[in-house]
């Protein structure tokens, strides 16, 4: 190959990135993660002014949609296809990843994945892996083979189930080699591999074997693959659905939550709803998934719930509970069927995926991402089903393959390289009042710490502000609530519920001040600030407990109380009076949700202006005219009367909530702790 210029490496590169995102944005050619994509080409070696031959290669977990240069391994390809030369054989074959690091070009940029040889090896500047549903459902049919001669002709070669590796690798070589004809090949229970001369190339042939697999299956598939529609399993209408689901995720995030903590997402979708409402989905949902890339993060088979939409919430909660037993058991069978000596320990026993016919389907995973890409890959499971049934019969790959894979000690490698969760992972945090100031404050905090957390605020749009600032919908959202009603609380709690699949940590952070003396108080006044704090307070802990209670996973409470609740100061009846109703109701909720492993604990800051609502609305300029002091010199004046002579703003509140949650205060509960600077007369006695 003669040499080029580093602007040609460089454009060898854009070509492959632009590829990659184009091809893994569109969800009907790859899932998150799945797939990968590779280039070749020349460049200037730097130690000898040479031109070498390099591979760019999707790197180990990274996302085709997402890619960027960085996410790229880089590998001599001489180095790497003189491995064939000391390749031990498929029974080793494990050993060649390792060798990989033997072949980087300088320092390799990301790290290898298991696909590497299949690009390396295959002889074409462009390769293209991708796990398209269209394709899978071809390589997963029974008759696989045939259909792929009859779809295909001779462009396309049927490759048998063998694990990724570098086998695999050099069986694909042999394939393109053999057929100088053929674009690519159908991988049995796997997925499709395509190749191209130039990068147009190769992504024009996978989107051609993705376009005629699904054209063929459209006009010559079975239009009703998964049977006729069971009696009482059909779509309940939307609403009734989505509260039937709320009303159930407390014990599917218990049950799926049993061995280790996870975030779930909830799915309605109709390809989701046909599904479960059809004769067969019992049936195929017990095969489990096939793709390596499904099966991974969905568990080889989800727990289906099997009694209609019509029935009680009770009776599903009951079933559910029976149900998950013999997953567990089911489970433990599967891994002790299978378990080597040297087989990592198993990973848990609880389902990934729980599917509630009429209403939907719940994922789970480390955080609201996996559990959402979990979710995504079973409806590319569906869908896999339905080609591969209106085709032929669904044959995934059997469940001897499925172990091997899931308990790989690659798997298990690429697992113990990944960081240790933050302290808050898999906690699900609702933060009341927490568009500005304090509360907006903790809901950063604590997001920061690993949370996903809920927004909720009386101004929809303030709230869907704050959450943007903190990420994507993965991390955040804002949520509409007014705390003087209990209806609306309930509905805030629903969305938490539905988007990700639980809840862990409320933090009543609502408010509002009125600084008035007795006399000028009025009945109005103390109504407003009664209903917000020590009714919204009441109100939201209410109906967080029962969630929290449901789950069995114990939790945490936290009143955002006030120094006041202790400190007797002037022109402040309504406020500081409604401050200690929330001081004693965490004393109160500590001594009644502790047998749930429920904590309930308070922290009781001192005046907070910077970035205080509650300051800005008029509050801090009645209390500087009580102080007789100019209003922007409120906080520092706090400041000066306290023992640290500390002003105390939104991130030392923050804080507080942040480490009473976390396990380091595991065995506390019914404590308020002064955030204050020091105020000698506000000393908890």
């Amino acid at each position: 190959m003669p040499a080029t210029h580093r602007t040609d490496a460089d454009e060898t590169i854009r070509a492959l990135i632009a590829r990659s995102n184009a091809l893994g944005s569109d969800p009907r050619i790859t899932n998150y993660a799945g797939g990968n994509t590779s280039a070749k080409g020349t460049d200037t070696d730097p130690v000898t002014g040479e031109p070498v031959e390099l591979l760019w290669v999707k790197g180990s977990g990274g996302d085709l949609g997402t890619l960027t240069p960085a996410g790229l391994a880089v590998l001599r390809v001489d180095r790497v296809r003189a491995l064939q030369d000391v390749y031990p054989g498929v029974e080793r074959e494990d050993e060649m990843v390792a060798a990989f690091d033997y072949t980087l070009h300088g320092k390799g940029g990301a790290a290898p994945s298991i696909d590497t040889a299949m690009h390396a090896l295959v002889d074409a500047a462009h390769v293209d892996h991708l796990h398209p549903d269209a394709g899978i459902a071809i390589a997963t049919a029974a008759d696989g083979p045939a259909l792929t001669s009859t779809i295909f002709g001779d462009k396309v070669v049927w490759v048998p189930w063998r694990r990724p590796g570098f086998q695999l690798g050099l069986d694909i070589a042999t394939i393109k080699r053999d057929n100088p004809q053929a674009i690519g090949t159908i991988l049995g229970g796997h997925g499709i591999t395509a190749w191209g001369d130039s990068s147009a190339d190769a992504e024009a042939n996978s989107r051609w074997i993705i376009d005629t697999a699904e054209q063929y299956i459209a006009e010559h598939g079975n239009a009703d693959p998964f049977g006729g529609t069971r009696a009482g399993f059909a779509a309940l209408p939307t609403e009734e659905r989505r509260a039937r689901a709320a009303a159930l995720a407390p014990t599917i995030r218990g049950i799926a939550g049993h061995d280790k903590p996870v975030v779930g997402h909830f799915t309605d979708s109709d390809v989701v709803l046909d599904f479960l409402a059809s004769e067969r989905a019992d049936e195929l949902a017990a095969l489990g998934t096939s793709c390596p890339d499904h099966f991974l993060r969905t568990k080889v088979k989800p727990l289906i719930l099997d009694l209609p939409a019509t029935a009680s919430v009770d009776e599903l909660t009951a079933r559910l509970h029976e149900l998950h037993e013999q997953y567990r058991a089911d489970y433990q069978a599967y891994y002790d069927r299978h378990r080597a000596p040297d087989s990592p320990a198993i990973r848990g026993a609880d389902p990934l995926i729980v599917l509630v016919p009429g209403v939907g389907m719940f994922s789970y995973g480390k955080d609201a991402q996996t559990a959402r890409v979990a979710g995504e890959f079973y409806v590319n499971a569906i869908n896999v089903m339905r080609g591969a049934e209106s085709l032929s019969t669904y044959a995934p790959i059997d469940e001897a393959e499925k172990f091997r894979i899931e308990y790989w000690s690659l798997e298990e490698a690429k697992l113990q390289r990944m960081p240790a969760p933050k302290k808050l992972a898999t906690r699900i945090a609702l933060v009341t009042g927490a568009a500005s100031g304090i509360g907006k404050a903790i809901a950063k905090r604590l997001a920061a710490e690993g949370a996903a957390v809920v927004i909720a605020d009386l101004d929809l749009a303030k709230a869907q502000e704050a959450a943007a600032e903190i990420g994507n919908t993965d991390k955040a959202i804002g949520v509409a609530a007014n705390v003087t009603d209990a209806a609306a609380i309930d509905q805030a709690i629903q969305q938490t519920l539905l988007h990700f699949g639980g809840l862990d940590l409320v933090v009543n952070n609502a408010g509002l001040s009125l600084s008035k003396s007795l006399l000028e108080t009025t009945e109005q006044d103390w109504d407003l600030q009664h209903d917000v704090m020590a009714k919204g307070s009441f109100l939201v802990s209410k109906a967080a407990a029962k969630v929290l209670i449901e789950q069995g996973l114990g939790g945490d409470i936290v009143y955002i109380s006030s120094k006041n609740s202790v400190f007797a100061g002037p022109n402040n009846i309504a406020y500081s009076a409604t401050k200690a109703d929330q001081a004693h109701q965490v004393r109160l909720l500590a001594a009644e949700l502790g047998e749930h492993g429920v904590r309930v604990n308070g922290i009781n800051p001192d005046g907070v202006v910077r970035g205080s609502g509650i300051f800005a609305s008029g509050w801090g300029a009645n209390r500087a005219k009580t102080y007789g002091i100019e209003e922007q010199d409120l906080g520092a004046f706090y400041a000066q009367r306290t023992i640290l002579k500390r002003e105390v703003v939104p991130e030392n509140v923050a804080n507080a909530v942040y480490a009473i949650c976390t396990d380091d205060f595991s065995h506390t509960t019914g404590l308020h702790v002064p955030v204050d600077a020091g105020v000698a007369a506000a000393f908890l006695r």
